[in-house]
């Protein structure tokens, strides 16, 4: 305060201990002289501006320096949920020295995008990763051996999970109806149905890819697929940094588009939608494209129900439908319309949807993963979703049935079944016995 007219500094009072009550619980916490001195002025003097020029010189990568502290980032991180993670404990690590090329924290992010979603700097985690995974897989650092694999597989066979091309529709011989392959049988159609590998190859993706062919037959869609002509549209393997490949798979793609006659595009992957809606038109290659789940939802009201089945259900939305793509209506309109299914809904939903661990990379990390949590992803949103009480965590996204249903295993909630939002509407409208 003024002394003399003039201002003094305030002098520091500072005692050995003091104990200090928390006004919420009443417990009392010693907070030592040293706790004091934490918040004295702390200059970094042993490293330099290095790590972040690297990171900002690459397209994309510019974002990480925006960083300003705030921390808001790191409660929404799924991947901090179970470890320590985070756009801001990212950027504090470069800022101290860390090489994140060479750092196995380049290939924990899933890409989920919540840390964007509350960025008050918009710095940008989807931008900010796959271009520095790009330029650690150009200098030929090291990268998981699970990634590599994936990459190769894609690479022969045009599909992360190294199946023969001519296997593809092999799951519509058993679908119970009628599946139009246009290399087959070309000429125009409506819908170009992109099944994309996990529905081609998964034996539960086969489940629900058997179960949509059987409720867009019965809804009259006028709709085929390619066959052994598909190759991935390879998202998920862009995301991972392997910019390459997924421009050798956009001329691929696009060629085979390019042979038919078709009026939209409709998958069941949320990572392909992504792509096809935001990467292929930078490219030059602009559709209409849907998710399943946005097709049939404005049909709800013609379905015809054949029973009710009494489920409580909980609803998981995917990062790449919700977060990237804003889609969190069509699914529900599909749940609440299917008779005898009550909602409940998550406490981590839509806007703030907690992650599978499948994104960016992330389906075939998990054995790297696991040095790095305390548990899976799926492990963790599994556990949310038993204590809803629910009967059934529904999904919509390929890469989750597997995944879920393996975390429900390992976390010993058997009980709790995992299904595809098309599996129960196939059930209800009583066409599941059609291809047994």
């Amino acid at each position: 305060m003024p002394i003399g007219g003039r201002k003094v500094p305030a002098r520091a009072v500072e005692i050995e201990s003091a104990t200090v009550a928390s006004p919420i619980s009443g417990r009392e916490v010693e907070l030592p002289a040293q706790w004091n001195r934490m918040f004295e002025p702390r200059v970094l003097t042993s490293t330099g501006p290095d790590g972040f020029e690297q990171i900002s010189a690459l397209p994309g990568g510019e974002s990480l320096e925006w960083c300003y502290g705030c921390g808001k980032c790191v409660p929404v991180c799924p991947v901090d949920v179970v470890g320590e993670y985070g756009p801001r404990k990212l950027h504090r690590k470069v800022q101290t020295g860390a090489d994140l090329l060479t750092d196995d924290d380049l290939w924990l992010c899933t890409t989920c995008g919540n840390c964007l979603r509350v960025c008050p700097k918009e710095v940008d985690m989807i931008q900010i990763m796959p271009a520095v995974r790009e330029a650690a897989l150009a200098q030929g650092a090291d990268i998981p051996g699970e990634l590599q694999d994936v990459f190769e597989k894609t690479f022969r066979y045009g599909n992360a999970l190294g199946q023969n091309a001519r296997r593809r529709a092999q799951w519509a011989r058993t679908a119970g109806v009628p599946v139009r392959i246009l290399p087959s049988e070309p000429g125009p159609v409506d819908v170009l149905f992109y099944v994309e590998d996990y529905w081609s190859y998964h034996p539960r993706g086969q489940d629900a890819a058997r179960a949509f062919a059987r409720v867009a037959t019965a809804l009259g869609i006028d709709w085929a697929i390619l066959g052994h002509e598909e190759k991935t549209v390879g998202d998920s393997q862009r995301l991972a940094g392997e910019q390459g490949l997924f421009d050798s798979l956009v001329e691929d793609v696009t060629a085979t588009l390019a042979k038919y006659e078709f009026t939209r595009i409709v998958t069941p992957d949320p990572h392909a939608f992504n792509a096809l809606v935001k990467e292929y038109p930078k490219r030059g290659h602009a559709f209409d494209v849907l998710h399943y789940t946005q097709l049939l939802a404005p049909l709800a009201s013609q379905i015809s129900w054949a029973r009710e089945l009494d489920l409580t259900v909980t609803f998981h939305d995917p990062c790449y439908l919700g977060r990237h793509n804003g889609e969190y209506d069509a699914p529900r309109t599909l749940i609440n319309a299917i008779p005898g299914v009550e909602l409940r809904e998550m406490g981590r939903c839509r806007e703030n949807g907690y992650c599978c661990g499948g994104g960016g990379g992330g389906m075939w990390l998990d054995g790297f993963t696991s040095n790095h949590a305390a548990e899976r992803l799926s492990e963790r949103r599994v556990r949310e979703a038993a204590q809803t009480g629910a009967d059934v965590l529904v999904v919509c996204c390929p890469y989750e049935v597997s995944r879920f249903e393996d975390a429900a295993k390992s976390t010993g909630n058997d009980k709790l079944l995992v299904r595809d939002i098309i599996e129960l509407i196939d059930d209800a409208m009583g066409l599941g016995s059609a291809g047994e």
